[in-house]
């Protein structure tokens, strides 16, 4: 199961988000300003994955319309193939996944970095700090001087 799928699972009922799925295939292909049958395709080949109803019928959220628009642009302005479309779209999902990797890491650092100073406190805390008897020293008042010597 994919994050997107996974993340909508875990979404509060009735509240729409991006990853929503709502949408029947005539109504993207009007949204997106392609055909029905591209977008069958373009599901066939990998490149937008909606998901499915019970009936297997196919439900594209706001997220898979504006990546259907980025196809057509990447194919019709750019001129690039699907294959490579396909690529670009799979390079991209891996730099997102990185990237949330990092985060994840990033936090997983300084919530380490907190207990390591919370233990570096806490001995810290724990160091006995007795009561040391303080000796007074008398100052002399003895003056030194100092003469080259001569040598003869």
């Amino acid at each position: 199961m994919d994050g997107r799928r996974r993340r909508y699972e875990n979404a509060q009922p009735y509240q729409l988000t991006d990853e929503s799925p709502v949408y029947v295939i005539s109504v993207a292909a009007q949204l997106s300003g392609l055909h029905p049958q591209t977008l069958r395709q373009y599901d066939r080949l990998g490149l937008v994955s909606p998901d499915r109803t019970a009936g297997r019928g196919r439900r594209y959220s706001a997220r898979d319309i504006e990546l259907l628009r980025q196809v057509q642009q990447l194919s019709q302005d750019e001129g690039i193939n699907l294959a490579g479309i396909k690529r670009i779209i799979e390079l991209e999902n891996q730099v997102s996944a990185l990237k949330a990797r990092i985060a994840e890491l990033q936090g997983a650092v300084d919530g380490a970095t907190a207990a390591m100073q919370q233990r570096e406190a806490a001995v810290h805390a724990s160091y006995r700090r007795d009561l040391v008897p303080y000796q007074d020293v008398q100052q002399a008042s003895a003056l030194v001087v100092w003469r080259p010597r001569r040598d003869q």
